[in-house]
């Protein structure tokens, strides 16, 4: 164990995996503000050092070592909660929270979040609207079950988060490609978890939004704010940006609300932050996916810059048996746009004019000079750069968002002109 900090006699908070630092830095900065963190990871970063007392260099993937550690800390020095906010490592998280007695999501609740056939199987079975959806071992079967759904239809992998190896199919042949691209996502899944396998979806219409919410003791699911989600061109669903207001109408929304705590219920999490994927159709919101954890892509940060509350912070006071206070202080809209080059190429500059700083939060190249970008994206690793900027409504964080977008340049080679978003 590698000491970041001197010794504190109170217990630690252990907290699994680093994650990336433009995502996950204001994140472990909220847990660190008000809890000892020990910080265990393969190879914990320099950027995570200010926010933990002390850090273990451990291999997360074996478990038996991992839960070897935990229980010699608890001895030495006791630990007051475990947790995670990398969805790798969430069912270890709640099984090691487990074994110590600590409090809890449940392993079992968390490994049928990572398990999207799992997740459906339960949601319909408690009459929760959701997409319906099959699994396919092959390719045969993928275009049967896309036959049986109904054009369009979504393909994915079982057991990966958000939109990786994610298509929508429109025929027969756009499912076979879609299933190969599902499978290879699967294939390079470096994790003792991964869950093998392929699902293909209905596809539903409407806008997409996720639910953040907190589930305290008792099985008391707090909603605490609504993320409005955008989305890139199909056939992917790679994200493009997304906002949060804190008076977003759809907090009061009470089909929107029962929808995401029947959810939350249905697959079983007794506590801690839930993030429910729904989307607005015709016939209603319907759930496309729920994680058992806090919302990625910087939405803690969108949620504490539009009301104040902190996720992470009170995601950690929960994993060490306190209640969190939700009392909101802000109340503002918060958004971040996601920036990609219009066409292929490797980075040879990259340029932001001046731009007014009181409402912008961050500006942050996310490829650096000499990176080869695909357009269009295949992947959010295809993303350039991304920006974060508040203001008093919805409609203003859009125009200087695309005030934003408009003070960027980034030339590619070999490409005759330079690409720009």
């Amino acid at each position: 164990m590698k000491n970041t900090a001197p010794a504190a006699n109170r217990p630690v908070l252990i907290v699994l995996g680093a994650g990336e630092r433009d995502d996950h830095a204001f994140t472990l900065q909220q847990i660190a503000s008000a809890h000892a963190v020990l910080l265990m990871d393969s190879d914990p970063p320099a950027w995570t050092w200010p926010y933990t007392v002390a850090a273990w260099a451990i291999d997360l993937q074996d478990h038996t070592a991992v839960a070897a550690a935990v229980t010699q800390t608890a001895r030495e020095r006791g630990v007051a909660g475990v947790m995670t906010y990398t969805e790798h490592h969430i069912p270890l998280a709640a099984r090691l929270a487990e074994d110590l007695g600590l409090p809890n999501a449940s392993a079992s609740a968390m490994n049928v979040c990572r398990d999207k056939a799992l997740t459906h199987r339960l949601l319909d079975e408690h009459h929760v609207p959701s997409a319906r959806s099959y699994r396919a071992d092959n390719e045969k079967m993928a275009v049967e079950r896309a036959s049986r759904l109904g054009y369009p239809v979504v393909v994915k992998p079982r057991g990966m988060s958000s939109s990786a190896g994610v298509l929508r199919a429109d025929s027969d042949n756009a499912v076979r490609r879609a299933f190969e691209t599902a499978s290879e996502a699967t294939t390079a899944e470096l994790d003792a978890y991964a869950i093998p396998g392929t699902l293909v979806e209905e596809y539903l219409p409407g806008p997409e939004i996720s639910v953040e919410c907190l589930v305290l003791t008792g099985r008391d699911v707090r909603i605490v704010a609504i993320t409005r989600k955008r989305l890139g061109p199909e056939p992917r669903f790679l994200p493009s940006g997304h906002g949060v207001a804190a008076d977003d109408e759809l907090l009061a929304n009470l089909q929107v609300r029962d929808v995401a705590t029947h959810a939350v219920r249905a697959v079983g999490i007794a506590l801690g932050p839930v993030q429910v994927k729904m989307r607005l159709t015709p016939r209603g919101p319907a759930v496309i996916g729920v994680n058992g954890r806090l919302g990625g892509d910087h939405l803690a940060l969108l949620v504490h810059l539009a009301s104040g509350v902190s996720m992470p912070r009170a995601a950690a006071e929960l994993a060490v048996g306190r209640t969190p206070d939700l009392t909101p202080t802000r109340h503002q809209c918060a958004a971040v746009q996601f920036l990609y080059l219009d066409a292929p190429g490797q980075i040879t500059r990259q340029q932001i004019r001046a731009y007014p700083n009181a409402w912008l939060e961050r500006f942050v190249w996310t490829a650096p000079v000499g990176a080869s970008v695909d357009a269009p994206a295949i992947s959010t690793t295809d993303r350039v750069a991304h920006c974060v900027v508040t203001a008093p409504r919805a409609e203003t964080c859009d125009l200087r968002l695309l005030l934003m977008e408009d003070l960027v340049t980034v030339e590619t080679a070999p490409a005759a002109a330079a690409g720009a978003r």
